[in-house]
């Protein structure tokens, strides 16, 4: 025994087992500190204490009481078409008509009818005694036989059409009933930011009286279908169909927008929404009450915006504004003194960035009086009074195309166009880029791509100097042009 306890085996064994029960108890030390019971309620509780952001509550509350205050004022529309359709006797007809219809009657043609649905939004921004005023879009309605107006209490009435207009895509419908309805409140949509909180209202895919939130994404956005002349609103809250005609809301509770239409290849959200501001909508309302149409102001010109190139050929500071290149003989414009040439920049004092911002403008302006515009003409800055005129239909605005004058476009000759036509350098001139059919330019045979180098005897070399002539020539032009090398003479007159 005396030799075992000895041993140099016996000491590493005890070595051994000693480390062995050491590591267990400081271990066992270790995790009971680290997992103490006592030690992990408060931290869970305040976890919870700061994601219960008094801002983030606040901003929870804010949208709670927007959409209570807004949805009973924002209503679903469902329309009903009734379409006729030719049918020839030898399609879909009966077996009897072989043997007992009348002669030749596979060659008539008989009608059928059916009925398409559609849907959209609306909102009731207008009431006089027991009838209100729902505004939604013009392509919401369409051509609808019947109009089903549905409350955000399930309440059905069936609606008429009080006017609708294509260019601003809206329209204006009218239901009665004696109940109290609330009416939405306008906002003021020029007082929007980019990054302002707003909420979309309306029944997309028939989900009625759905609230999506958003931010304003842009505004003044341009270049809506078929032809809308609006400046939009772009917000990223989401919309779909059947929002068409609904709601965007401020965190005021107020409408500063109609939902319109969005960008998608799918035809689903993808974030890119467009409103019309409720600025642009206020006096259509009136309109529709009054008369049924919306009145647009007329000024008689065609205009353009200017590329770089064309602003300093123009001698302009900078491109921000639109250029007339035509105007309607004894037109408002004519009338007012415009000219060809001018670079409009200013209507009434508030700044014009482009031809899109002045239809717009002119068409808001009122029927009948004056308004100021400011010119560049020359290259000097000048103010014309002008009284503007309604606007006809474009049908018939287009049956006045033979009396715009002077009925064609030019273009600076840059050195890009010029190696295109192989023009020398040192030519003078201006290049025709448009000539307007059955006005007295198309008549006397000018043509695109001509080359104009003298008018009235007077040399163009430069958009400016071209404008210069072309106005104090009257209303008689000659001009010299270059076409296909060869040097041509044309006689305009209205």
């Amino acid at each position: 025994m005396r030799k075992l306890f000895s041993s140099p085996l016996f000491f590493v064994l005890n070595v051994l087992l000693v480390g062995m029960v050491a590591g267990m108890l400081l271990s066992v030390g270790l995790f009971s500190c680290s997992t103490s019971s006592s030690d992990l309620a408060p931290v869970a509780a305040r976890d919870r204490d700061t994601l219960a952001s008094p801002v983030l509550e606040s901003l929870q509350d804010s949208f709670r009481e927007v959409a209570a205050v807004a949805r009973p004022s924002v209503v679903r529309i469902d329309v009903e078409e009734v379409r006729t359709q030719a049918i020839p006797r030898g399609e879909d007809a009966p077996w009897f008509d072989f043997f007992f219809g009348e002669p030749d009657s596979d060659r008539s043609d008989r009608d059928r009818q059916f009925r398409t649905q559609g849907l959209g939004s609306g909102v009731i921004v207008r009431r006089d005694g027991d009838l209100y005023y729902v505004l939604t879009n013009d392509h919401v309605v369409g051509n609808a036989d019947q109009i089903t107006i549905t409350l955000d209490d399930g309440e059905e009435y069936s609606a008429d059409i009080v006017g609708k207009d294509a260019r601003k895509d809206l329209a204006l419908l009218s239901f009665e009933t004696g109940d109290e309805i609330p009416v939405a409140a306008m906002g003021d949509s020029d007082s929007l930011r980019v990054g302002d909180w707003v909420l979309a209202i309306g029944s997309p895919f028939g989900f009625q009286s759905t609230v999506t939130a958003g931010i304003v994404s842009a505004v003044n956005r341009r270049g809506g279908p078929d032809g809308n002349i609006s400046d939009f609103i772009q917000t990223d809250a989401a919309i779909n169909r059947g929002n068409s005609g609904g709601a965007l809301i401020n965190l005021r509770g107020e409408v500063i927008g109609i939902n319109t239409w969005i960008t998608s290849q799918t035809g689903g959200s993808v974030g890119l929404g467009f409103s019309i501001p409720i600025n642009n909508v206020i006096r259509a309302i009136d309109d529709f009450i009054e008369s049924g149409t919306v009145r647009y102001g007329w000024l008689g010109v065609s205009i353009r915006s200017v590329n770089s190139e064309f602003a300093s050929s123009l001698g302009l500071p900078d491109r921000r504004g639109a250029l007339i290149h035509h105007l309607f003989l004894d037109s408002p414009a004519d009338r007012g003194g415009l000219k060809p040439g001018d670079f409009i920049v200013a209507i009434n004092g508030t700044r014009i960035q482009d031809s899109d911002q002045l239809v717009l403008a002119v068409g808001e302006l009122p029927v009948g009086r004056n308004a100021r515009f400011e010119v560049i003409r020359y290259g000097e800055r000048l103010s014309l009074e002008v009284r503007i005129a309604e606007r006809e239909s474009d049908r018939q605005i287009a049956e006045l195309n033979r009396r715009l004058w002077p009925g064609f476009s030019t273009f600076p000759l840059s050195a890009s166009v010029r190696q295109e036509m192989e023009l020398p350098a040192d030519r003078p001139g201006v290049l025709v880029s448009s000539v307007e059919g059955r006005t007295a330019a198309a008549q006397a045979g000018l043509r695109v791509g001509d080359v104009i180098t003298r008018i009235n005897g007077q040399e163009t070399p430069e958009m400016i100097d071209f404008y210069l002539a072309l106005n104090d020539g009257g209303r008689n032009l000659v001009l010299e042009i270059l076409r296909d090398g060869t040097t041509l003479e044309l006689r305009i007159a209205p």
